[in-house]
């Protein structure tokens, strides 16, 4: 994907190094081209001709804000290099990133590094081409849908070409729109792009010890590499050989269901009701109760009147004396149940483990209060809910309903013979603590938590892993997703096998177009020498 990166360099390229341009002479060809010389109006100062700001410029305090984002981003472990190290945010400049970083770059962090910053039309046009590259790039592609996208990449180009000035416009641009017929013969880009050979090219490269001879030092390294695997296949077949173990995969402990800790763990005594409120959660989100969630709620309906007629009373009661209700059905002694649901049944114990860092389903979490150059906090969990309009509805639905946290803390619960792992979240406030701008999904996490003093916990199983870019004097943070490096069968159906970045963007061209400036009044320009 060298389109990609040559494409998003050009982007960047361009928005940093306008303004005080050297070369006037190309910027004022370049409005000429557009047929904007006599629109503009240029005023004549001795020998110098003002020109305005064009559409696609940054102002000196938007560059700052644009370098400071990208700056201070983190990603979750393994997603991406640390972006800052190429970043000055001094002098306005971007440089020195690898090929998978620009990758990145396109499809998640320069749309929400521009949110905001740029006038409509060229913001428009760059959200779409970075929403291009994304769907193309998806593990799971659609042959209708990249039908579409090869008829909207011809309309995106058409707004760059209205916007952006002609030096920006080369053969890797013209490129981007034969990508869409060559993944729709082709397949999925991910088998044909060159990631992996570049990152082999490293490898290799670190063979090299007598520059005079590179290509002996690769020879010779490689075959006794070779013979090393070859060697340790063998010795696995005749001896126990201990192998260091892979990065972000869980091992089979049967002592913990689900993940693997990988930090030192803390002993803690829990409270009563600490203990009830974590056995509650589980005990609600396991598959193996549902029917007797359901049952519960049949029973409630038929021995009180009341639950029949307020459904909030009704899941009221439930969250009171489920756990109860519960342990009496199933009990340890009784026949005809696993003994991980009478385990389950029975409650756990009142001391627990604490930890800051656990693997589960392929991703790797810390809690927050855990300073990381990578940012492994972040989760996202759907759960069903009862949903209404308003406070004053009283009629209630149960519905699908996303909520976006940070982690606080991983526990481990005793269920006498085995772990439980949960984890503790701060949620941000369904309502006023999260909305939708521009097709970004901004969630605020520093409000209170008293609506979740009661419900804190999910499964550590059920922890999606997002991340959040913040700016700076401001407690809004535009939400993000990675992929996981576990391939699934569930997300392949769903369709989310892969990045979730910027939502499509649907633009009216023609209204897009009347309504588009081609100059910019509210930042600085340049004089052009005559």
């Amino acid at each position: 994907m060298h389109i990609e990166k040559n494409v998003t360099h050009s982007i960047v390229s361009t928005l940093l190094h306008c303004g005080k341009s050297k070369d006037g002479l190309n910027a004022r060809k370049d409005l000429q081209h557009l047929g904007l010389r006599k629109e503009l109006h240029p005023t004549t100062k001795g020998k110098r001709t003002y020109l305005p700001a064009a559409p696609w410029s940054l102002s000196k305090n938007e560059k700052k804000i644009f370098c400071k984002r990208l700056f201070h981003f983190k990603g979750p472990d393994g997603y991406c290099s640390n972006i800052s190290r190429g970043v000055s945010v001094e002098e306005c400049k971007v440089g020195g990133l690898k090929s998978h970083d620009y990758h990145v770059l396109m499809q998640q962090l320069l749309p929400v590094a521009l949110r905001g910053l740029l006038p409509k039309g060229p913001r428009t046009a760059i959200l779409r081409l970075c929403a291009f590259f994304n769907h193309l790039c998806q593990r799971v592609i659609d042959i209708e849908v990249i039908t579409v996208l090869e008829a909207e990449i011809v309309e995106t180009l058409c707004m760059f070409e209205r916007f952006f000035p002609p030096t920006f416009f080369d053969i890797m641009v013209h490129l981007t729109v034969h990508l869409g017929r060559e993944a729709r013969l082709g397949g999925p880009v991910h088998f044909r792009w060159m990631y992996p050979f570049e990152r082999y090219m490293k490898v290799l490269k670190d063979f090299v010890r007598n520059p005079a001879r590179p290509e002996g030092c690769i020879a010779e390294s490689y075959l006794a590499e070779e013979s090393m695997l070859f060697c340790n296949e063998f010795l696995k077949k005749t001896t126990n050989v201990e192998e260091k173990p892979e990065r972000n995969v869980e091992y089979v402990n049967s002592s913990i269901l689900e993940g693997r800790p990988i930090s030192a763990g803390t002993s803690f005594t829990l409270t009563e009701m600490e203990k009830n409120i974590a056995h509650l959660a589980v005990i609600q989100n396991t598959a193996a109760f549902d029917h007797y969630v359901d049952m519960h709620l049949q029973y409630l309906q038929d021995s009180n009147p009341r639950c029949r007629r307020d459904a909030t009373y009704l899941w009221s009661m439930h969250s009171k004396n489920f756990a109860a209700w519960l342990k009496g059905q199933i009990s340890i002694t009784s026949d005809g149940h696993e003994d991980i649901v009478k385990w389950l049944a029975y409650g756990p114990r009142c001391t627990a483990r604490s930890y800051t860092g656990y693997i589960v389903n392929g991703q790797r979490f810390h809690t927050y209060s855990l300073e990381r150059q990578s940012q492994n906090s972040g989760v996202y969990y759907e759960a069903t809910a009862m949903c209404r309009s308003s406070a004053k509805d009283t009629s209630q639905v149960v519905d699908l309903v996303s909520y976006y946290g940070r982690i606080t803390d991983i526990i481990l619960l005793d269920y006498h013979v085995f772990y439980v792992p949960i984890v503790r979240c701060n949620w941000a406030v369904k309502g006023n603590g999260v909305k939708v701008e521009d097709g970004f999904t901004l969630v605020n996490l520093n409000q209170s938590q008293v609506s979740f003093q009661k419900d804190p916990y999910i499964l550590a199983s059920q922890a999606k892993q997002v991340f959040y870019s913040s700016e700076d004097g401001s407690s809004w943070s535009v939400v993000m997703r990675g992929a996981s490096r576990r391939y699934s069968k569930e997300d392949v159906q769903s369709g989310n096998a892969d990045i979730i970045g910027p939502l499509p963007v649907d633009v009216d061209m023609d209204t897009e177009m009347d309504e588009a400036e081609y100059a910019r009044s509210d930042c600085e320009g340049i004089y052009v020498q005559e």
